[in-house]
């Protein structure tokens, strides 16, 4: 006779394992420090504030 199995044991087991799997693919894309996020937006400020630095103003008369 074969061994007597608990499905709902396999069941829990499987979905764990999916959701491990999900939550590692979403550390992956959504997982960055405070550190990296704060890097980031200052780089970012500092890219802008350089762009308006070189903006040059319109001279509204001539139009």
């Amino acid at each position: 006779m074969a061994d007597i199995v608990n499905l709902k044991q396999f069941r829990k087991k499987r979905e764990r394992d999916e959701r491990e799997q999900e939550a590692g693919a979403k550390r992956i894309l959504f997982g960055r420090t405070k550190g990296e996020k704060s890097r980031d937006e200052k780089t970012k400020s500092a890219e802008v504030k350089k762009l308006d630095g070189a903006r040059r103003e319109r001279d509204e008369s001539k139009d």
